[in-house]
């Protein structure tokens, strides 16, 4: 980090409430200069996640004959939150002191049949959950938080938990949480807005899930990549190279970035990268036409707005003579298309974001999930205009793989 200086700007309302502090940092003759504000910072490492057994600091309670210095039962904020997090009942768990000061500390639970057992018998991730969340509470309003591979020792379902934790906390506390991770898991709850994500040596803001990082740094084998802005325009792009015949469809991997500038960035870094075995493309939404690079494989969906409204409008004109198509692929009896007609055309006039169309015609047909509606959509588009999935896929047949 020689020669390293960052400028940062802090807001603190206790010093200024108008505007930022700026502050510098540098690391010159091998150590660090600054004019810190003073500031708690709570920092939650790997060895959060040790088995008891593996701590140092435990050591002094292995063994029956440890007695705790002190026992605490946890706060019912921290107990709820917990609860919450890991989805068991915590009401019996108790922070026991092994030295005087507390600075050694062993978590306990007492369940409701009287039975008791120690961190010693916890899952390394239920006791980092605990640890941390009683931590934070503890904490004052304002504290930085810093975790270290969130995701560690914990469940899928309990890592998206404790992100949405940390959102409360942000909001509640006015704290602000960095962690690190490699899961997606970990991303799903959070804007695109709050996620960074470290490439070839650029930071780039926005939803860059881990997937496309790993077909990015050339983990996964590819052939091309194409980077979008969202899930349906994945889909979109999925369905028109499956129209259009003849790709290898097993070579091309298609990614959802969160928005248009990731979406250029990320592309634009690995056009420039000499490392890169395969090319990639990027396509935005129809409103995003000023923004088009053919130099740089920028390229524009079909439409001059949201793919789902073009999309919807394409099989709304046709309705008529679609209703029986759509409606067999939305997994409904033919039938139902009557029924499918009308939810469609009410939807058109009450619908106020193209965005979620799919999920409210879904759930006006009987709770069908959006992505089999919007599959549906698309294919009737792919069908309807079969010239604009030939125009799309023209601009950059060049790299495609093909069988």
């Amino acid at each position: 980090m020689k020669n390293w200086v960052i400028e940062y700007e802090l807001i603190d309302k206790t010093l200024n409430a108008r505007l930022p502090l700026q502050r510098t940092a540098s690391f010159r003759q091998l150590k660090w200069n600054r004019k810190a504000i003073k500031r708690p910072v709570l920092f939650f490492g790997l060895s959060r996640t040790l088995p008891a057994t593996e701590r140092k600091e435990l050591v002094k309670a292995i063994g029956s004959k440890f007695v705790a210095r002190h026992e605490v039962a946890l706060s019912s904020g921290v107990v709820d939150a917990v609860e919450k997090i890991l989805g068991k009942d915590m009401q019996g768990c108790n922070r026991l002191s092994i030295d005087a000061l507390g600075h050694a500390t062993l978590f306990a639970v007492r369940n409701s049949d009287g039975s008791e057992y120690s961190e010693f018998h916890f899952g390394a991730g239920e006791a980092s959950v605990i640890r941390i969340v009683s931590a934070i509470e503890e904490a004052p309003d304002g504290a930085m938080i810093l975790i270290e591979e969130l995701e560690n020792g914990l469940h899928p379902i309990a890592t998206r938990r404790m992100v949405e934790y940390l959102v409360d906390v942000a909001l509640r506390k006015s704290c602000q949480v960095v962690f690190t991770t490699h899961s997606n898991d970990a991303l799903t709850p959070l804007p695109s807005t709050a996620i960074w994500a470290a490439y070839n040596g650029e930071v780039l803001q926005g939803k860059l899930d881990i997937k496309a990082l790993r077909t990015i740094t050339g983990q996964i084998d590819a052939k091309l990549a194409i980077f979008v802005e969202d899930e349906f325009a994945e889909l979109m792009v999925a369905t028109a190279l499956r129209y259009h015949g003849k790709v290898e469809l097993d070579a091309v991997k298609i990614h959802g970035m969160g928005g248009e500038d990731p979406a250029i960035k990320v592309n634009q870094q690995h056009n420039l990268d000499p490392t890169s075995q395969f090319p990639s493309v990027c396509l935005l939404d129809g409103d995003q036409s000023a923004k088009a690079d053919t130099a740089n494989r920028v390229f524009i969906l079909p439409g001059d707005s949201d793919p789902e409204a073009h999309v919807f409008d394409v099989a709304l004109d046709r309705l008529d003579h679609v209703a029986a198509r759509l409606t067999v692929s939305m997994q409904l009896p033919p039938s139902e298309q009557e029924h499918v007609k009308q939810v469609v055309r009410d939807r058109a006039l009450t619908n106020r974001d193209r965005h979620v169309i799919f999920e409210q015609i879904g759930e006006d047909l009987g709770f069908i999930a959006g992505m089999v509606v919007a599959s549906a959509f698309l294919a009737i588009w792919a069908q309807e205009r079969p010239e604009e999935v030939r125009d799309m896929v023209a601009k950059f047949i060049d790299i495609i793989p093909l069988k």
